[in-house]
């Protein structure tokens, strides 16, 4: 996923990575936390105590080196056998205590690291959370999901990499170009410096270069990630379908993609890592023949020989990191400007700053002329107005594209109306609080999405802290509890995903039970059995008919036969009210509905026709089964006698 849906690009802007690593530091640093600030302070502290415990270190071998080879001219026997031993034992000591503060700097900051993590990652998932509907129609889950895990593995990386390797890299070389101009003279000084900056200056390109391959390799990972969730969520498609070759082949061009930028991406690194190493490799024999020349020339002892060569080869593993430090910094940024990016997507529907929670006394909802548009190009409901009365049911039906679950859309606030407006007992929903709003409604859809837990969680979703007496009056009065008797893991039994494990009349009393669970005083129905056979249909309509006595309910309907006992029916089509009345006086106007009503009737009796001759069918079949078995019994009975 690169781009939001309202044109505001998830990609982040080149030159804005000081931007993105200001806008991080109150997470590692934050104002309410003074225990985490001491952290910080305390393992700055370790890692700088660390780093001059690896610059003194050297010095214990040089003196143990000098005190070994000055044997007979520069110390006594007794020294010899002293000295070096305690220097020995220094340098142990030396390596032991760097070890140490790196691991206390490592274990003090942990906690910093872990709980920037959590923060970041809380407020991203809540943000996506107040995001429009609008957004989650046109998302990409498999690419959104890739911007969350990067954006917080991110953090760890800048963080490990930041704190714990570039910055005490840069005071290590620091210290010992101070050291070598001080003790052996500023020749010494002058190539290191230029040995270090024209490494870090080709591993500085060389990884800008890499970092466009790098970013190839990430948008083929996002692409065939999103190609892979995408086709596993719609499992059963692609099997009705047979097209798992056709998936795969999606798959594989994307994988193909992902193949040759990780190729130039080895190759790359395989440059890069020859470049680094003949660079200081060409510094440290300068060093090392200065130092052999100082030797030989009585300038400089063995222990000063070793000490040089001590120091340059201690730099090498993390200017030898250098690269893969920079480049993961680097991508790091990028990947929490990505997630900040994506936080700063604006919701298209947000309460209004004077917004109160709704009072529901009565229940009665108004629709007063409504128009609504997806787009500016395609208007979808024109200056609508009709109105449920408290603890009535008023059924909305009409032909496909009328506008009908726009209504549930717009009363739920997932869009604000283009004009007009919806009230509940005389509050505009405009001006209330979503949460109080959505609180008060119940909603049982047509496709009923569950969550990939146990059908007891998913009903008690209904209402926090639900008693289990409670969830199970709930499938009572939904009828789903008897099957959850005959289940071996009864309210205990995992749904799969999406609920798949279960049937869509299963899912639907699911579904009413967690409604019911809420128990909202405003009930919507939004197309709850168009999906189901005639059966179930029955048996789901008769539960929706007891959750619905002494509620507002407004029905968005399908099948027709579902409404007929309703209040008032209104007729849309195109956006506007056609018809509005009873069952029966719409019947009489002989308009669009008694059209409706004549296709579902007939429809209803070819498939009543096609069930009986589909039973006629295997009931001859049955016969004729039955009669040859009983034929070959017979022909069998008599090869035995």
């Amino acid at each position: 996923m690169t781009d939001s849906p309202y044109g505001y690009s998830l990609r982040p802007a080149d030159g804005s990575y000081a931007a993105t690593a200001k806008r991080f530091l109150p997470f590692i640093w934050p104002a309410d936390r003074p225990d985490l600030k001491f952290r910080v302070v305390a393992a700055l502290c370790a890692l700088f105590i660390a780093k001059i415990i690896v610059v003194i270190i050297p010095f214990f071998y040089k003196g143990a080196v000098d005190a070994l080879t000055g044997l007979g001219t520069v110390v006594t026997p007794a020294q010899l056998a002293f000295i070096p031993m305690i220097l020995v034992v220094a340098y142990g000591v030396g390596r032991v205590s760097q070890v140490f503060f790196e691991q206390l700097r490592d274990g003090l900051f942990a906690k910093v690291g872990q709980n920037a993590v959590r923060k970041l990652a809380n407020q991203t998932f809540q943000h996506l959370h107040e995001l429009s509907l609008r957004f989650h129609l046109e998302r990409r889950t498999g690419g959104l999901s890739r911007i969350i895990e990067r954006g917080t593995k991110g953090i760890e990386i800048i963080l490990r990499f930041s704190l714990f390797n570039t910055i005490p890299t840069a005071i290590e070389l620091t210290l010992v170009t101070v050291i070598m101009f001080y003790h052996f003279g500023w020749l010494f000084a002058v190539v290191i410096w230029v040995t270090m900056t024209t490494y870090v200056a080709f591993t500085y390109f060389t990884t800008e270069w890499r970092i466009g391959i790098r970013r190839q390799m990430n948008d083929a990972d996002t692409e065939s990630n999103t190609k892979a969730v995408d086709s596993l969520l719609n499992y059963e498609t692609v099997k009705y379908f047979g097209s798992e070759g056709r998936e795969q082949k999606r798959f594989d061009v994307s994988m193909q993609a992902y193949e040759r930028a990780a190729i130039k991406n080895f190759t790359s690194l395989a440059f890069l890592n020859a470049g680094q190493a003949l660079l200081f490799t060409s510094g440290l024999t300068i060093c090392m023949w200065m130092a052999a020349r100082g030797v030989a020339n009585g300038t400089m002892t063995v222990g000063d020989f070793v000490m040089v060569n001590a120091y340059l080869i201690q730099l090498y593993q993390p200017l030898h990191m250098l690269g893969f430090v920079y480049r993961e910094v680097k991508q790091g940024l990028i990947d929490i400007e990505t997630m900040f990016n994506l936080m700063d997507v604006k919701a298209e529907v947000v309460d209004d700053p004077d917004a109160k929670p709704l009072e529901v006394t009565e229940g009665n909802i108004r629709f007063d002329n409504v128009s609504f548009a997806y787009e500016n190009t395609r208007p979808i409901l024109h200056n609508l107005s009709f109105e449920v009365p408290a603890g009535k049911t008023i059924a909305v039906v009409g032909p496909s594209g009328a506008g009908k679950s726009t209504l549930s859309r717009l009363l739920f606030r997932f869009y604000g109306v283009t004009d007009g407006a919806i009230k509940i007992d005389g509050q505009d929903i405009s001006k209330v609080t979503q949460s109080s709003l959505r609180a008060a409604i119940g909603m049982v859809p047509q496709d009923t999405v569950l969550f990939n837990d146990t059908i007891g969680y998913n009903i008690a979703y209904g209402r926090e802290g639900a008693s289990k007496e409670e969830i199970e009056d709930a499938a009572k009065l939904a009828q789903i509890h008897d099957f959850m008797e005959i289940l071996p893991e009864g309210y205990e039994t995992m749904v799969g995903e999406r609920g798949l494990k279960l049937s869509g009349g299963e899912k639907q009393r699911v579904a009413i039970a967690r409604t019911i669970l809420k128990g909202p005083p405003i009930l919507l129905l939004d197309e709850a059995t168009s999906a189901l056979d005639s059966y179930t249909e029955k048996e789901i309509q008769d539960a929706l008919d007891k959750v619905s006595q002494g509620r507002t309910t407004l029905v968005i309907a399908h099948r027709l036969s579902t409404v007929v006992g309703a209040d008032e029916i209104i007729v849309l089509d195109k956006g506007q009210i056609s018809e509005r009345g009873t069952h029966a006086e719409l019947l009489e106007k002989d308009g669009l509905y008694a059209g409706l009503w004549k296709q579902q009737r007939e429809a209803d009796a070819a498939r009543e026709r096609l069930a009986i001759e589909q039973a006629k069918i295997l009931e001859a079949e049955a016969r004729d089964e039955h009669a040859q078995a009983a034929e070959d019994l017979e022909l069998e009975q008599l090869r035995l006698d």
